[in-house]
């Protein structure tokens, strides 16, 4: 299992997958799933799901295909390219980046966003931020000419370019992570599901636009109707001395289960978990023996703020890994924290029965 979720993991991080035209990272899954012997399906915008057919109450598990990253604004008549942000890309984090501008499969066209000359640089520059309208990205090009004949045009999308590093034997560093780790994780929970002799309906789900708008995996909740769903994302890891004041989410310390979020940002969204899923999780783990960290963090939002509310309101909780830097160019996680992951979802789903108590007033 390990090495699958380390494979399966390493080779998602390659593809680009920018909000909006995540088509190259859903062709891999689903061939990947077509090799384990699952059946998908797709809708017009490309979210990509599988159904695990069973009795009981019907459960969605997913988790989003795609990465922020950038949208070509303007070519410079001298071929520099600006650049506008997609999703929640930090600033501070962009000069001397590279990243790939995306043609077509085999015609990207690799990119660095340009840093101001350190022997330039007047002191009162030293200490600011340079905003993202005001940075460029060279690919080499000398003219506009040139890049529209390699394919690159104003609309264009644009990535960190993709990387994906084994540090030490446990962790993996690079550009998305977030979230083609849950990704990675949802694979080898269908492989499992292949596997059983029964146990509740189950769709799994590979959304899109997560980055973008929070919304993708709405139209794939509306046409499913699930009674429970189950949104597999980063935690954030709060083990390093810039975020030790934020929480208890230990890289490598287990798999994390989020008791509230909340974006606070115009949204004023978030998800405040079912208490029927609190306890499924907290008593399953107890079960197995698995670690569970809890994360209460604002700031942070999922598409399952939106699929909770179908029809007359979804059973739903945020499940995750804890993750490093997130939304930089260079995210870590712990492949631990995935494989045991992988095995509480399979573990929790499996105590989903006919019976199975969606009574709020059976929990509280």
């Amino acid at each position: 299992m390990r090495d699958r979720i380390k494979q399966n993991l390493i080779e998602l991080m390659l593809i680009p997958g920018l909000s909006g035209y995540e088509d190259r990272v859903r062709r891999s899954i689903s061939h990947k799933l077509s090799e384990q012997g699952t059946a998908t399906s797709t809708d017009r915008l490309g979210n990509l799901w599988a159904h695990f057919a069973g009795d009981g109450p019907r459960i969605m598990l997913f988790t989003h295909m795609d990465q922020l990253g950038f949208i070509v604004r303007k070519i410079d008549a001298n071929g520099l390219i600006r650049l506008e942000r997609l999703g929640g890309v930090p600033e501070r984090a962009l000069a001397a980046q590279d990243v790939l501008i995306c043609v077509a499969e085999g015609r990207d066209v690799p990119g660095t966003i340009a840093h101001k000359s350190h022997h330039a640089t007047l002191p009162s520059e030293k200490y600011t931020v340079t905003p993202y309208a005001d940075l460029y990205v060279d690919t080499g090009y000398s003219s506009a000419t040139e890049l529209e004949a390699a394919g690159i045009r104003v609309g264009q999308p644009v990535v960190y370019a993709p990387c994906a590093d084994l540090r030490g034997s446990d962790m993996i560093c690079g550009t998305s992570v977030d979230d083609r780790a849950g990704c990675a994780v949802l694979l080898e929970v269908a492989r499992l599901l292949n596997q059983r002799s029964s146990g509740p309906p189950v769709d799994l789900g590979f959304s899109v636009l997560e980055e973008f708008n929070l919304r993708g995996a709405q139209t794939l909740a509306q046409q499913l109707q699930p009674d429970i769903a189950i949104q597999i994302d980063l935690m954030l890891a709060t083990d390093t001395p810039d975020m030790e004041t934020r929480g208890d989410m230990v890289l490598g310390g287990g798999p994390g289960m989020s008791l509230y979020s909340f974006h606070g940002r115009g949204t004023l969204n978030g998800v405040i978990p079912h208490p029927a899923m609190v306890s499924l999780f907290e008593a399953t783990a107890k079960q197995q023996n698995i670690p569970l960290q809890r994360s209460a963090q604002s700031g942070v939002l999922t598409d399952l703020s939106y699929v909770q509310l179908t029809g007359g309101g979804v059973a739903s909780i945020d499940m995750g890994f804890p993750m490093r830097a997130s939304h930089s160019a260079r995210e870590v996680c712990h492949l631990d924290d995935l494989v045991q992951l992988t095995e509480l979802l399979n573990a929790a789903i499996s105590q989903v029965g006919p019976e199975f108590s969606l009574n709020r007033d059976d929990y509280t």
